[in-house]
């Protein structure tokens, strides 16, 4: 793996696991050295950051991890549900069925005591019915406008997990989706990826902490 490539994972990794939390500076020697390789790397990497939303221009153009804020999650919900419920519509007509009977019944097998939610995906089978829906609509435009959305939304999901009734919740919500999807019925598999949006919006709105305060510069450490 190239450098560059290892320095944007290790720092995409620790902005959505919190290590980094929203406000910490980006300098590029500090950075560097942290992560034990030279700058040109992590100027890549966090060009690449940067792109992605993870990362922004804090004072003096130095690089900082970007902040949340409830009206930057509200503005991100807006675009989600305008894809989403367009990409549910679409798969409802475009589907392949075995794909789907095959979701709908891990669905309803639920996450299991076992289950442990990862940080990147907390829901139960979200990623997997994310991308039957990819497959499904076959427009690499949607899908790439879609995959790119999921890096923006990665630290709020980060906090889903720690309210099991939510995930709960969720997969009772992911269900009704997969069976619209296996109906045909294309309004209502937007509706419900609708309500969907709307629950996992209020989740976050209440349990990513960076909301509840207004997030001040720090510095990575060395």
């Amino acid at each position: 793996m190239r450098a560059s490539d290892t320095a944007y994972q290790r720092l995409k990794d620790d902005i959505i696991q919190w290590h980094l939390e929203p406000g910490t500076l980006l300098g590029e020697i500090e950075t560097a050295q942290r992560l034990g390789v030279s700058r040109t790397p992590v100027r890549e990497a966090l060009s690449r950051l940067t792109a992605e939303g993870l990362v922004a221009t804090g004072s003096g153009r130095t690089a900082m991890v970007a902040l949340v804020s409830t009206a930057d999650v509200m503005q991100l919900f807006e675009y989600r549900e305008a894809l989403e419920t367009q990409a549910a519509r679409l798969a409802a007509g475009r589907r392949d069925t075995a794909v789907f009977e095959g979701l709908r019944e891990r669905f309803l097998e639920g996450p299991g005591a076992d289950h442990k939610p990862q940080a990147e995906r907390p829901y139960f089978l979200a990623d997997k019915l994310d991308e039957a829906i990819d497959a499904a609509i076959g427009n690499p435009y949607l899908v790439g406008a879609l995959r790119d959305l999921r890096g923006h939304l990665a630290r709020y999901r980060r906090n889903a997990h720690t309210n099991p009734v939510r995930l709960e919740q969720a997969t009772r919500e992911h269900l009704l989706i997969v069976e619209a999807i296996l109906a045909g019925n294309a309004t209502l598999a937007a509706q419900a990826t609708a309500v969907h949006l709307h629950q996992s919006l209020q989740n976050i709105l209440s349990t990513v902490p960076a909301l509840q305060r207004e997030p001040e510069p720090t510095v990575a450490a060395v």
